[in-house]
């Protein structure tokens, strides 16, 4: 951690993210720029995700932990809360954020909404319209694309 600009909060964050690691998430900062994470959230287990490895970006902005973490995903996936550039619809992510969430907390929340999406609130209209509409074909589109593109990359 030779990064001694950072502020102390984000060294602790990172050094519990490390030491502690979430079972099927994994976080590590890159070593040009420890506000940048490389995130990596396995699938869920009895959701069409299962079975995948979820390639995110993680960034702290300067006025972190008073901002909100920026996050998205790299991999592509099928769901109705994320968009075909990866940005994500998480309350956390934007009014709902406060200093006291940590990173763990983002990253728990983000794999909760793999279990749990929510199509009343979507980021992604055309998705979300064939969740509504026909639930099961969407879940079987999920998976092929959770086969197609998140398959242990």
């Amino acid at each position: 951690m030779a990064n001694s600009n950072l502020p102390r909060r984000i060294i602790k964050e990172t050094q519990r993210l490390l030491s502690e690691p979430t079972p099927g998430i994994s976080a590590s900062p890159s070593e040009d720029n420890m506000r940048y994470f490389n995130v990596m959230i396995l699938g869920p287990t009895q959701t069409p995700y299962e079975g995948g490895v979820f390639k995110l970006e993680l960034f702290l902005p300067e006025e972190y932990p008073m901002a909100a973490p920026k996050v998205r995903f790299l991999t592509k996936i099928y769901h109705p809360n994320i968009d075909k550039l990866g940005r994500i619809c998480l309350d956390i992510l934007k009014d709902k954020w406060s200093p006291a969430l940590k990173i763990s907390t983002v990253l728990l929340s983000i794999q909760a909404l793999l279990s749990a999406p929510n199509p009343d609130d979507p980021l992604s209209e055309n998705i979300a319209k064939h969740w509504k509409s026909n639930e099961a074909e969407a879940v079987e589109t999920a998976k092929e694309w959770t086969r197609l593109y998140a398959s242990g990359a």
